[in-house]
């Protein structure tokens, strides 16, 4: 089976002047030296007539917000290379819609980085805005990283991932074993389920549903979701945890914990579901921790 990554593929970074997309240039270049991937640190600008119908403020803006933005790429430049000495990214700055430009650009790149708060307005990466578009369209994995509070950057701790028997699932599964390999920690590999709910109306409540039968049903179906991957990569310890509860109450257990959280970009549905309109999209705005988002391949 191949790797998610290709040698030749990018990280590509959003950077919009915030210490979140300064944050993500961090994180995304510990991630391209560890892959052997190149890093592309890239600013998005939207045409300011979209802002600014007079086009004689229009022009004026131009040579402003290019210099505003040469400035953020040095900054990101900058960290990066304080991160990973002797890193070599490569920077663009493009006239573009940042959502359509950075969902063209997951074609052809190993990973999106966006920080989890952009600095508003028309340049903005903002979670439940650009963040989400982006999660939502984009081919390739995207990971949100958040700016750690001072001193409290995490880079212990295992991988968790959330697993529901899924095609995004899966590819979730196989992002988490090689980020754990990677890094040398541990993973956390967690599935949730619910029982049945039964209308009462129904007359049913006679009827006794033995939660052991469920949960033994779950644990082997995380089991066979694992088995291959844990042979494949034996150097990672595995936990696994099946417990009753919603997905993201479950995973944001480990907030404090985990160095990482991956989840699919969407999962079965019903009972199961990881889905980018409900756990993928909660854990964007409420996890603490690094958030990688992945699409299965031909979705």
């Amino acid at each position: 089976m191949t790797t998610l990554f290709e040698h030749h593929r990018p990280i590509v970074v959003g950077i919009d002047g915030s210490s979140a997309a300064l944050a993500a240039a961090r994180w995304a270049a510990r991630e391209a030296s560890a892959r052997g991937l190149s890093l592309a640190l890239v600013h998005l600008q939207p045409d300011p007539n979209g802002r600014y119908q007079d086009e004689k403020i229009s022009a004026a803006m131009r040579p402003a917000l290019r210099e505003q933005a040469e400035k953020w790429l040095r900054a990101a430049i900058t960290v990066a290379c304080e991160e990973v000495p002797g890193l070599n990214p490569s920077i663009e700055l493009r006239d573009a819609e940042v959502v359509t430009a950075l969902v063209e650009m997951s074609v052809d790149a190993a990973m999106i980085v966006l920080g989890a708060r952009g600095i508003g307005g028309f340049t903005g990466m903002l979670v439940g805005s650009t963040a989400n578009s982006v999660v939502a369209g984009a081919v390739c994995p995207v990971a949100i990283v958040r700016t750690p509070p001072l001193g409290q950057r995490k880079t212990d701790g295992p991988v968790v991932v959330g697993v529901d028997g899924s095609r995004a699932s899966e590819a979730a599964i196989e992002f988490a074993f090689e980020e754990a390999s990677l890094r040398g920690c541990s993973l956390i590999a967690v599935h949730t389920w619910t029982e049945v709910y039964l209308d009462p109306e129904l007359n049913v409540d006679r009827i006794a549903f033995d939660t052991t039968v469920l949960r033994e049903r779950e644990e082997e179906l995380l089991a066979q979701r694992l088995a291959g991957w844990q042979e494949k990569y034996p150097n990672v310890p595995v936990r696994r945890v099946v417990t009753k509860g919603r997905p993201v109450r479950v995973l944001l257990d480990y907030d404090d914990e985990a160095q990482l959280i991956v989840v699919g970009s969407r999962g079965l549905g019903g009972y199961h579901g990881m889905l980018l309109g409900s756990t993928s999209q909660a854990l964007m705005h409420y996890t603490r921790t690094p958030l990688v988002v992945v699409r299965p391949e031909g979705t």
